[in-house]
């Protein structure tokens, strides 16, 4: 098997980056401006196409209207609309490592899903620490044992996360990234925005900071998702998700001051070392 691409890598690594710094500007509207998630959600949206339409015109493009007549391209946007709202509805209640912890079921279903239905390459090995990975999500979800309604809308965006990033690797070939980009963006407005638009809240200056800097964090870093998802197979490329894990650790610790507990430091210590163990071994082409 080939070994993976470093553009992929490098294209992947500081997206997931981009996407906790986002969530994190998420969480602070929510929580301190009493915005609601829909509020988020559908700016995010909303200021993320206005860019992505820009990217596609300086590429010399104009939008494909016949690329939203196809229901795929409606199917991975709404899975992206419903990843990201349960997200933040669960940034209402529960410290941003705990929610990114639970939300990483989703690498592993989306592995499940590139193998079975993409019929991706898969190794004992790589399954063996996607495992692993799972077992990280259970010790920070803790199902049956504490698990918190906040982390149940995480584990649930989760899921249409992982079916999310399927479907990205599925449609890479349907059109330029930019263009993939811009139809998930422009579908995501236009679904929230009768949910939104109730609830607009009197603008601030913070508040409109927070707001920028949420839309062009996920949107810069759902870009590079989608680039790297050309170069290399969903089912190599999900362990890499989990860097957000590092990511949203750090960011949790510095702006709310949150701190895991032992049983959720030792998941996403799981989890991170399943991410970097399946790295190493692309590394190595195995």
């Amino acid at each position: 098997m080939n070994r993976l691409p470093i553009a992929a890598v490098a294209m992947m690594l500081t997206g997931m980056a981009l996407i906790p710094a986002g969530d994190s500007a998420g969480k602070l509207l929510v929580t301190e401006h009493g915005t609601t998630a829909f509020y988020v959600a559908w700016t995010r949206f909303g200021l993320g196409a206005l860019v992505a339409f820009g990217v596609v015109l300086a590429g010399g493009h104009l939008p494909r209207r016949a690329l939203y007549a196809d229901w795929r391209i409606w199917l991975r946007a709404l899975l992206i609309v419903g990843g990201i709202v349960n997200m933040l509805m669960a940034l209402r209640t529960e410290p941003i490592a705990n929610v990114f912890g639970a939300f990483f079921v989703g690498p592993v279903f989306s592995y499940v899903l590139s193998a079975t239905l993409l019929r991706e390459p898969v190794s004992v090995t790589r399954t063996a620490l996607l495992l692993a990975g799972f077992a990280g999500v259970l010790l920070v979800v803790r199902p049956g044992f504490g698990m918190t309604p906040g982390l149940g809308f995480a584990v649930m965006g989760g899921l249409c996360y992982g079916a999310y990033l399927t479907a990205s690797r599925w449609l890479s070939e349907a059109a330029r990234p930019a263009e993939l980009l811009l139809s998930q963006l422009v579908i995501g407005a236009l679904v929230l925005a009768p949910l939104a638009v109730p609830t607009l809240p009197n603008v601030t200056p913070a508040l409109a900071g927070l707001t920028l800097a949420s839309a062009l964090c996920s949107m810069l870093g759902n870009l590079l998702l989608v680039m790297a998802y050309r170069l290399a197979p969903a089912s190599r490329l999900a362990p890499f998700v989990y860097f957000q894990l590092v990511a949203a650790t750090v960011l949790g610790l510095v702006i709310f001051g949150d701190v895991p507990d032992t049983l959720a430091l030792a998941g996403l210590g799981l989890l991170c070392a399943a991410g970097f163990a399946t790295f190493a071994l692309g590394r190595k082409g195995v």
